[in-house]
């Protein structure tokens, strides 16, 4: 596959989101076949690495051959997960400098995951929230599973203020005794220690958690080229900034926000990564199915 259709401002002209997700998933895929490093067949479902006391009927001797790392092929119906994605739809989230919105490449990108996780046969849900709970789709391996997913992901709009505390609260309280992977995908603007504070307690309840920080590339970099009113979609409050502002003193705060959250994250055992708006969406896919090899 034609590896710019991976890329978010190509993907805007596509309007059906079920296709979207396919076409990002189908040259994700193309892309690991091709890869010397790493196999991936649509026979199976995924590789995991080899341990003591494998069935060595399960290794795959060709990868062994190019890589000489041992995989063991899990097929389909083995490696059933639950995957659960959390999506961000605040009002900050429908900001965008360029091709598309904060909202659609967070969109995007949670239809990916949904897809691929639903060709893994894992049980794949979402949770769309903003200060409270506005969709949540159980995770499910049932039969219509992800074109109830997709239904949800394509009606979210920016909406209300984020609330990290109350929809989080409420989640963990329904998925209570209910293990698997959960990914967060936001643009995080609160207190990143408010931030894992909220989040932190899925994974004490054994959940693998990934976030995934979706800024649009003007918010890492602005650029201005004279004084600009910038206001909050949020709270409506505003400020009067200039370009040497942004240049200098945004940049640095900006720059020390992602690194505190990425810390923070880390030091409370989840995974995080910074996925500006223009990033192609198979490099986000490579990054969950590292992390999801891992646990199983």
């Amino acid at each position: 596959m034609d590896q710019r259709f991976l890329q978010p401002g190509v993907l805007a002209a596509i309007s059906n989101l079920e296709l979207v997700a396919k076409t990002v998933v189908d040259g994700f895929i193309s892309g690991l076949h091709q890869s010397p490093h790493f196999g991936f067949s649509q026979e199976f479902a995924e590789y995991r690495m080899y341990t003591p006391g494998d069935d060595l009927r399960h290794v795959d001797w060709n990868v062994f051959a190019r890589t000489e790392r041992t995989y063991l092929k899990k097929f389909k119906g083995e490696t059933n997960s639950r995957l659960t994605i959390l999506l961000d739809a605040s009002a900050s989230m429908a900001f965008g400098s360029h091709t598309i919105p904060k909202m659609d490449y967070a969109r995007y990108l949670a239809a990916s995951l949904a897809y691929l996780g639903s060709q893994q046969r894992d049980a794949v849900g979402v949770l769309v929230f903003d200060d409270d709970i506005r969709e949540f789709v159980t995770p499910s391996s049932r039969s219509g599973q992800l074109r109830r997913t997709l239904f949800a992901l394509e009606k979210a709009e920016p909406g209300k203020r984020t609330d990290f505390g109350r929809p989080f609260y409420h989640f963990q309280e329904m998925m209570r005794n209910r293990r698997g992977m959960v990914v967060v995908i936001s643009d995080f603007y609160e207190d990143p220690e408010v931030i894992v504070k909220a989040i932190e307690p899925l994974r004490w309840r054994g959940n693998d958690v990934v976030l995934f920080h979706v800024l649009d590339p003007v918010e890492l970099q602005p650029k201005f080229d004279g004084p600009m009113l910038l206001i909050d979609s949020e709270t409506q409050t505003s400020i009067e900034t200039t370009p040497e502002y942004a240049r200098d003193e945004y940049k640095a705060k900006i720059d020390a926000h992602t690194e505190a959250l990425a810390a923070k994250a880390r030091g409370a055992g989840l995974t995080y990564h910074l996925s500006p708006t223009d990033r192609p969406l198979d490099e986000c896919l490579r990054e969950f199915l590292v992390i999801r090899q891992g646990r199983l």
